[in-house]
């Protein structure tokens, strides 16, 4: 039990408000509002027909199938599952106030979509939806479509997608709300965002982060965020946490955090001026920090305002039904009279609610909301539903040519270039780009960035009022929620991470692309920027942390998304990873998968050629086409009349330096060896490398696929792994042809992939005549046919070297000579001969490796050294 002396300091801690001054008519347009939008959400849920009830209500007129969440209602797209469609209207028509009484450009965000009853009515009544989708007229025809075709075959789904205006996310997975609404307010100064947190959300992990984030935003160039935490006390069959907690513990928790609190609806009698009020002094708290922020005299740690706001569950509508309780319980969650279509006693219930709301007031003869209601709604330009933030801001950012970023090195680490041309783009976007990083920069190698940008945090004095343009906190979570408020709002962001960490945020960026391919698909949307990430510390350099850190599985979350909104690109040098970041940054729609090393790494690729690199590094037989290189000790070849029709670049009487891998320049070869990963294909060069020396008379094709659709389509002048399915199983798709004439079409294809093998074979999985003579895999050396051979991650790792990490999953040069070998071994006369003897040397290599390590620690230097031919 709490004592009298922490009761009474906790109560200090509240915000205490004189509402008697509030005009009691100027509030009553917006309590009309908001009984019209009660009114039209329960209409919504249950009819088909009679959407005003200008007749006797009959079972007819009721659905057949029920859908959609009474006691759980929003308004915009960020909230729980507990915000109930009259608090989340509540909400909704006291920010049109504040918004008609400021002019403060608004948006509200709420969390799960399948409050789309309280959103859609809201847009409805405000002319939200007839602009976009003008069969929703303010008349009796578009007042019964909204009512009949919500939750119904051709009309909105029972869930807040894309297609719903002022929509910024796809709530269906709670604890993102508060972060999401953050992003969007980060560099946008005018904009507030009001976000609707439910007491179920509230419970989860994200949100608990989340809820500091206001230590990340800068007043005097961003925005500013209105959380209001709606507690109506369950979720969909049990108590909240935060439902539980007394008004003393939760001024206590919040303060804490960092908030000032005003909590709501003690007494329900006056909830409408208490909210009211609330709001005026909540935007006038934010206009404080903002003023002496932009006054050069920011706040430290200033306190940002909060609401919390206590309502019913189900508040306005039925409080029983067959002797249980609705209203106040759990059972107001969904839909709370689920037999009224043939349940007399439910209808009559419904009959009653539906009539309580008095539509004959809210709606004239010709089906308009009646003058009152548009007396509460602003004007266009700052209508919620209407906001240019939400559908048409994006703006490419101003990027410089790659190029200039190239290095001489014959080694350079992949992030370290990177990181200097994201030093460029940084300088050049100072106001629409950002890095959102769990606390890797350093780590990662790009804190190059630092010589032109610092991290933000307003609450370490050292960086107090310093808008940098790095956000670092060690919550996934919440940088993602950023990141996608960022870049739904019209800016561009990255995602730098470990690979092992990056999966945590899976499934919000399936999510999201959900919410994007609705948007590709809905006509009034604007494009935005791709989420782009780079994946880097990756699993064959982590052999220093462990096992924990070895994890490559978002690569198969993502192959497993629909199919034009992903991209996973793998680029073998630091200049093909600069011109892949170039190219993500400027894309659309897209979710790019960088993945690449922080370690030094051969640069196999000059800047003139990493300009025209493909998504496979090879080409048809008659054309070789192998390693590009800037190695003079290395053959030249010309490379004459290349024309590409698909992506319009021609290559005429070009000379480049090329690093030779391959037998007879790759001509009808007895094996292929494919690369992809920069350590893989490291791996496969010097692979080819010993086959030259060792069986000289064995003709190797060597292929570099840099993008997971690789294997898909050669057309795209990018390093996307989806060129690998069969056409048509993506954009990038290569043809039955292209595929035949770089992989043959009889001929062994042993494949080092960076991930799980799984991932090749999934891509490969139709390819005509591909599987059987496809090697992923890694059985036991000591098994005389390989049968299913994987090189590619096989969860094999601890504390170990880089190259035991390699053959402790099979992706070694010695296992990639192994089965190469293995794979001619009955049709190829000289291995025949002399391929056993191969095959026991090189398994003795390993062997012998192991040894070394345990005795010195360390790999030999010369498994580091280029490969020689």
């Amino acid at each position: 039990m709490s004592t009298d002396s922490e009761i009474s300091q906790a109560t200090r801690l509240l915000v205490e408000l004189d509402i008697s001054a509030v005009d009691a008519v100027e509030l009553k347009p917006f309590v009309t509002l908001q009984r019209a939008a009660n009114y039209l959400a329960c209409a919504m849920i249950f009819l088909q027909d009679n959407a005003s009830l200008s007749r006797e209500l009959v079972q007819e007129d009721i659905k057949s199938r029920l859908l959609g969440h009474w006691g759980l209602s929003q308004l915009n797209l960020y909230t729980n599952n507990q915000c109930t469609c009259p608090g989340i209207n509540l909400v909704y028509a006291h920010a049109n106030r504040l918004i008609k009484n400021h002019k403060v450009p608004t948006i509200l965000v709420t969390g799960p979509g399948h409050g789309a009853p309280a959103n859609l009515a809201n847009l409805y009544l405000e002319g939200s939806l007839s602009r976009f989708y003008p069969e929703y007229s303010l008349d009796t025809k578009g007042l019964s479509q909204l009512v009949k075709r919500f939750s119904w075959p051709g009309g909105f789904p029972s869930h807040v997608n894309a297609e719903v205006p002022g929509q910024i996310h796809e709530g269906g997975e709670l604890g993102y709300a508060l972060s999401v609404s953050f992003g969007a307010a980060m560099d946008n100064p005018d904009l507030l965002v009001i976000s609707l947190i439910g007491d179920g959300e509230a419970e989860t992990g994200p949100t608990a982060a989340a809820w500091h984030s206001i230590k990340y935003l800068d007043p005097k160039e961003s925005g500013a965020v209105l959380p209001i935490l709606h507690l109506n006390g369950f979720k969909i069959s049990e108590k909240t946490i935060f439902g539980c907690m007394d008004n003393h513990e939760l001024a206590a928790l919040f303060t804490g955090y960092g908030y000032r609190v005003r909590i709501v609806g003690n007494n329900l009698e006056s909830i409408q001026e208490d909210m009211a009020v609330s709001l005026d002094w909540a935007y006038s708290e934010i206009q404080k920090i903002q003023k002496a922020a932009r006054s050069g005299n920011p706040l430290y740690k200033p306190r940002w305002p909060m609401i919390v706001l206590r309502s019913p569950k189900g508040w306005t509508g039925p409080k029983k039904a067959h002797g249980s309780p609705i209203e106040g319980s759990f059972h107001a969650h969904q839909v709370p009279l689920p037999n009224v279509k043939k349940d007399d006693e439910e209808f009559c219930l419904l009959k009653n609610w539906l009539h309580s709301y008095h539509p004959e007031q809210l709606f004239d003869s010709n089906g308009a909301p009646v003058e009152e209601i548009m007396q509460a709604i602003p004007s266009a330009e700052f209508r919620m539903g209407q906001r240019p933030e939400i559908y048409t801001k994006y703006e490419p950012l101003d990027l410089a040519d790659w190029k200039k970023f190239a290095v001489d090195e014959k080694e350079a680490s992949e992030m370290k270039v990177a990181g200097k041309y994201l030093s460029d783009v940084i300088s050049r976007n100072p106001k629409s780009f950002r890095i959102f990083s769990p606390d890797e920069m350093v780590s990662n190698k790009l804190d190059v960035v630092f010589d032109v940008t610092s991290r933000i945090f307003q609450w370490d004095n050292d960086l107090i009022g310093i808008n940098g343009r790095v956000v670092e906190i060690l919550s996934e979570h919440t940088l993602q929620g950023f990141l996608q408020g960022y870049t739904l709002t019209g800016r561009v962001g990255l995602f730098p991470s470990y690979e092992a960490f990056l999966g945590i945020v899976t499934t919000m960026i399936i999510q999201y692309s959900k919410f994007v391919k609705m948007a590709m698909e809905t006509s009034w949307r604007r494009p935005v920027a791709s989420l782009n990430y780079i994946e880097t510390s990756t699993l064959w350099r982590q052999e220093h942390n462990g096992f924990s850190h070895q994890n490559p599985s978002i690569i198969n979350n993502l192959v497993n998304m629909k199919s034009s909104m992903v991209r996973v690109y793998l680029p073998p040098d630091a200049h093909c990873f600069v011109c892949t970041l170039a190219h993500c940054l400027k894309s659309r729609n897209y979710i790019n998968l960088m993945i690449g090393s922080k370690q030094p790494t051969p640069v196999w690729l000059s800047p003139e050629v990493g300009c025209l690199f493909l998504p496979i590094f090879a080409l048809p037989s008659h054309l070789h086409y192998s390693f590009f290189s800037r190695f003079s000790r290395f053959r030249m070849l010309k490379l004459t009349a290349l024309l590409d029709r698909r992506f319009g670049r021609c290559l005429r009487d070009s000379i480049y330096e090329l690093y030779e891998p391959n037998t007879d320049q790759g001509l009808n070869p007895d094996v292929v060896l494919v690369g992809c990963g920069v350590e893989t294909t490291f791996e496969v060069i010097a692979a080819a490398a010993l086959l030259k020396q060792d069986v000289p008379s064995l003709r190797v094709r060597v292929v570099n696929v840099t993008g997971m659709y690789a294997l898909i389509n050669i057309h795209c002048p990018w390093t996307d792994l989806m060129v690998l399915p069969r056409e048509g199983g993506h954009p990038h798709a290569l043809s039955h042809e292209e595929f035949d004439s770089l992989f043959t079409r009889e001929r062994p294809i042993i494949f080092n992939f960076h991930g799980y093998p799984s991932v090749i074979k999934q891509l490969l999985f139709d390819r005509h005549g591909v599987q059987d003579r496809l090697y992923v895999g890694f059985s036991s050396h000591h098994s005389p046919i390989p049968i299913d051979i994987q090189h590619g991650y096989q969860e094999e790792g601890t504390t170990t070297t880089p190259f035991r990490q390699l053959t402790s999953n099979g992706c070694s040069r010695y296992d990639i000579v192994i089965d190469a070998i293995r794979s001619v071994l009955n049709v190829h006369d000289q291995v025949s001969l002399d391929g056993h003897k191969l095959i026991s040397t090189y398994q003795h290599k390993i062997k012998e490796h192991v040894h070394y390590i345990e005795k010195y620690g360390q790999d030999p230097k010369d498994l580091s050294k280029l490969p020689q031919f």
